[in-house]
């Protein structure tokens, strides 16, 4: 558990693992289990920092905390706490959006390298959204996965315990995502102002948000590139792990530290 300078009614729950470069990497709606993984991979070549968004998992949220801009300031203030800097901000779904409001709000230059996998969080006009909680089971599976049949799968296996949990976590997502739905009007403006390396993965049966809703994020970065990834949808690092990854490791050895 770890604290905030300044957040009395703040307490994060962070996981650490690994040695050098700091990471930080954010998990989606669907909680810190998405991520672990990624987080197990990079771990064995980066000073890994994965925290869980509070309210998720049964995590504490403050009654203030009811924007993505809350997490991100909060999050900014974490690395300036640790006294953490050169840092790689890695976030899925959520958490690349997340990532993307640290990056224009990070005055102090702390963050120097941005890997977003199928980020939410600007407007692309003719790209909508999709509305995650109108989506029925089928739906989501089919919206989600490159193979909606993996999901299925993975459903019926849920316990009850589970299934209670990711209601929760529904809920918190649902307060933070906010009107408009899921993006914040304002960001795609200001991203072209985000000068530091930024891959985009993206999964190329993605429904979600598409392929085309990443390239134009990829655009609307000062430095960012599209890569997509075959046989993958909404989460390519747990549908394609090894694509995923590959593409990833490429980036990484490219972009070593901010002076590379």
């Amino acid at each position: 558990m770890t604290s905030l300078a300044g957040y009395p009614d703040l307490t994060l729950t962070v996981s650490e693992a690994g040695h050098g470069r700091p990471v930080l990497l954010l998990h989606g709606g669907g909680g810190p289990a998405t991520v672990s993984a990624l987080g197990d991979h990079l771990a064995r070549r980066a000073h890994t920092v994965t925290p869980v968004h509070p309210g998720w998992d049964g995590t504490d949220r403050p009654a203030w905390l009811t924007g993505i801009d809350d997490l991100a300031l909060a999050y900014l203030h974490l690395l300036h706490d640790r006294g953490l800097r050169d840092v790689l901000v890695i976030g899925s779904s959520l958490g690349g959006w997340i990532a993307a409001e640290m990056a224009v709000r990070d005055t102090a230059g702390l963050v120097t390298g941005l890997t977003l996998v199928d980020a939410v969080g600007i407007d692309v006009p003719g790209e909508p959204i999709q509305d995650f909680f109108a989506l029925d089971p089928r739906s989501l599976a089919e919206h989600t996965w490159h193979d909606p049949d993996r999901l299925r799968g993975a459903a019926a296996a849920v316990t009850p315990e589970q299934q209670a949990r990711q209601a929760a976590n529904r809920e918190t997502m649902r307060v933070l995502v906010g009107d408009p739905y899921m993006h914040d009007p304002k960001l795609r403006r200001r991203l072209g102002r985000v000068r530091v390396p930024a891959l985009l993965l993206w999964g190329a049966s993605d429904r979600i948000v598409t392929p085309a809703y990443g390239a134009a994020y990829a655009a609307a970065l000062g430095d960012g590139r599209l890569v997509v990834v075959p046989a993958a949808g909404h989460l390519p690092h747990v549908e394609n792990p090894t694509a995923t990854l590959s593409h990833l490791d490429a980036w990484l050895d490219g972009h070593q530290s901010a002076g590379a």
